[in-house]
């Protein structure tokens, strides 16, 4: 068949099913889920040592990654352009000095308010342990939501409506987690809903969601042991929190506080306008035509 034919030839029924986005959010979804569960299950089953299951964490967010880029690859039929490594350590770098900022400007204003009070330390070894999960759990959300959901629904129904559907979408999830509320879940939502989403748009890459999803975690458990979207965590710092849940978060944490919401909105905000400056705004497949 030579170049001419094959231009004119109809698209194959595997071609037809996967030009539908939701087809290929699910196809996705499976393609990450199925090998993260093959291997995750063994390891919550047999492996008991804190070291070996820290170093299994590590091994999930390789897994995750690699599964990535075996859908992109094996479905889409692209390089894996947002997983990039030409950008990815310096975005990662910033991605993660961005999530340690914001969550220590939140918990600097709730100390100034007399909200948050650092009580004594726990050394700082017990920060080791917290750092694989906050790993683990920056990488698997921000590949799903950010990698799968926010980037096939934008190609669709454009930036700013798979901004709001996937926002919702992260703030749903999180109603699965111990003592979530809908207020709970809302903040989720508004406050990294949006940020990483923009964060995002702004390099067409998943590294600087993912540092500034890592840095927030770890800073806010590791760190300044507050809970993590409702998991009590132990860090460096013996804290407490003195105040109405709407300021403290309560038992879910700081980030559902509605400093943690002012700060994050704003970043995210911030994030937004960088990417419309640079022509990273996707239009709704209605807006091309």
């Amino acid at each position: 068949m030579n170049s001419e034919s094959a231009l004119l030839a109809p698209p194959t029924l595997r071609n037809r099913v996967l030009a539908f986005p939701l087809v290929r959010i699910f196809v996705a979804i499976l393609f990450i889920v199925i090998p993260f569960m093959v291997v995750r299950t063994p390891l919550d089953l047999f492996v008991t040592d804190k070291p070996l299951r820290r170093a299994g964490a590590l091994l999930l967010a390789a897994v995750v990654l690699g599964s990535y880029r075996a859908y992109v690859r094996v479905v889409e039929k692209r390089v894996v352009t947002e997983l990039s490594g030409r950008h990815g350590v310096r975005e990662l770098g910033f991605g993660l000095g961005l999530g340690a900022a914001l969550f220590c400007t939140t918990i600097g204003i709730l100390a100034a308010l007399g909200v948050y009070q650092i009580t004594g330390n726990n050394g700082w070894q017990i920060m080791l342990a917290v750092l694989p999960s906050s790993i683990l759990g920056g990488v698997l959300e921000e590949v799903l939501i950010r990698g799968v959901v926010f980037r096939i629904l934008e190609q669709w129904l454009g930036s700013w409506t798979a901004l709001a559907i996937s926002a919702v979408i992260f703030g749903a999830l999180h109603l699965l987690n111990p003592g979530a509320t809908l207020l709970n879940a809302a903040a989720i939502a508004i406050e990294a809903g949006v940020l990483l989403a923009a964060a995002y748009m702004l390099t067409r890459r998943l590294w600087l969601c993912i540092g500034t999803h890592i840095a927030w975690n770890f800073t806010q458990g590791g760190i300044f042991s507050v809970a993590v979207s409702g998991g009590a965590s132990k860090g460096l710092l013996q804290s407490r929190m003195i105040g109405p849940d709407w300021l403290t978060g309560g038992a879910f944490g700081a980030e559902a506080s509605v400093v943690a919401l002012a700060v994050c909105l704003a970043a995210g905000i911030a994030l937004t306008i960088g990417a419309a400056k640079k022509g990273h705004v996707v239009p709704g497949f209605w807006a091309r035509g």
